[in-house]
């Protein structure tokens, strides 16, 4: 091959490049964000890692849970589900709280929250299963997409309906404002620039999140696939369980939820 034909074979291939590289970048994109996906790589670890209070939520799902084993592994406080729309009661709700508590670790329960029930009924659910305990940490209403509303979220007139007689009605019990527990989808739809009352436990899985009206969050899921020994280790159990952290210390996720 003469020197003009290399040449020629050389623009050929620098052109050819410049289509590559964008194909490849979008490929290694893709294969980064099956591995987030997949629990294999987790860079929100390194964000969550300045923390200092860690915590876990859990529900039947990740089966019967060795919380002595937990506590030891330094994880300070424990959500566990409580209860979902008008009438579920999570099964293993009760032991859950009490061996969580037992094992020394700062409980709190959660509701799931339905698009389908009345905002009376399911608080008189709550307020049926969950104890009114001094030293719990304060409620959680579970606000985000399921099932058939997944990407398919109600309009906000109706969740509102919902959401602000469960939220009073938990209030008037407990004495404190519920924190909501809430994904971007479901925090721009209902949530952005108002319910400044309570605290926001945000979900953000691949990177740390940002709120788009600029509010602080409280407490930040930065994963749903880590694994803890105690955890998950029932036959047919969820192997994987829920990381949190608190911004600040709990004393001050107890007084926030008391504003």
């Amino acid at each position: 091959m003469n020197r003009t034909a290399k040449m020629r074979r050389s623009l050929t291939r620098i052109r050819h490049s410049r289509f590559v590289v964008p194909g490849a970048a979008a490929v290694l994109a893709a294969v980064l964000a099956m591995l987030v996906a997949q629990g294999v790589l987790w860079p929100n670890r390194l964000f969550a890692a300045r923390y200092d209070v860690h915590g876990i939520d859990v529900s039947h799902h990740n089966g019967d849970i060795d919380w002595d084993r937990v506590a030891a592994q330094d994880i300070d406080f424990a959500y566990v589900k409580a209860t979902e729309g008008s009438a579920h009661t999570d099964e293993l709700f009760t032991e859950n709280w009490v061996r969580a508590r037992e094992a020394g670790l700062a409980v709190g329960a959660y509701h799931f929250l339905s698009f389908e029930s009345s905002g009376e009924d399911q608080a008189a659910n709550v307020v049926g299963t969950v104890p009114s305990a001094p030293d719990a940490l304060p409620l959680v209403v579970d606000l985000e997409p399921y099932g058939p509303f997944t990407g398919n979220l109600p309009p906000a007139g109706e969740v509102r309906a919902i959401l602000d007689p469960l939220l009073t009605a938990l209030e008037d019990h407990y004495g404190q404002p519920p924190v909501i527990y809430t994904t971007r989808e479901a925090y721009d739809a209902y949530l952005a620039g108002s319910y400044r009352r309570n605290p926001v436990w945000i979900r953000a899985v691949a990177l740390p999140p940002r709120l788009p009206d600029g509010r602080a969050w409280t407490i930040w899921q930065y994963s749903h696939r880590d694994t803890l020994d105690g955890v998950g280790q029932d036959a047919g159990a969820e192997p994987y369980v829920d990381m949190n952290v608190i911004d600040g210390t709990l004393a001050q996720l107890r007084a926030d939820a008391g504003e």
